[in-house]
């Protein structure tokens, strides 16, 4: 005859606990899989998500390419000749009227932040060149000046702004 106290762990306490730790882990390891392939792709997330771009090593007159939702953004640190030459340009003359000012963050005027895909079908313009010293669409020889904006050719609108804002004086955040 077998005698156990209650103080003792019995063999159906131990056939308790290890089922629970089972269940427990066998639970985790189906809603694991389920919760993470509801969280966005990493590729979704990088493409979508802001960026910041450091504005120090570009110098004066020089521009970058950087990539934003998989569209090509010019950054373009303008000399003061190309934003009095933007500025002096009389606004009811383009054929998308807009101010210089408008286009730039007040504070900022040297910095030109840009979409660089053409308005008219889409090619991907070459900056610093054409008569404005600005951007020249290789494709169908739109022309827009320093400012982004629409001077010559069959593209009807300027270049888009994209939203950015200044983190610090040296530093955007794009998106």
């Amino acid at each position: 005859m077998t005698s156990s106290t209650s103080a003792e762990p019995t063999r159906r306490d131990f056939l308790y606990v290890a089922t629970g730790a089972v269940g427990a882990v066998g639970a985790a390891a189906v809603a694991w899989p389920l919760i993470s392939q509801m969280n966005p792709d990493a590729s979704t997330i990088a493409a979508g998500a802001p960026i910041e771009v450091d504005l120090a090593p570009i110098a004066t007159g020089q521009d970058i390419k950087v990539f934003w939702r998989g569209k090509p953004i010019y950054i373009m640190n303008r000399t003061k000749k190309q934003i009095d030459e933007a500025r002096s340009v009389p606004v009811s003359s383009l054929p998308d009227p807009q101010s210089d000012q408008s286009r730039v963050k007040e504070g900022h005027d040297q910095w030109l932040v840009v979409i660089g895909i053409c308005t008219h079908l889409g090619c991907i313009p070459i900056a610093h060149e054409g008569a404005y010293d600005g951007f020249f669409c290789p494709c169908h020889g739109s022309v827009y000046d320093s400012s982004g904006r629409i001077r010559q050719g069959p593209a009807p609108l300027n270049l888009a702004v994209p939203p950015y804002a200044f983190v610090s004086d040296t530093k955007i955040k794009i998106g």
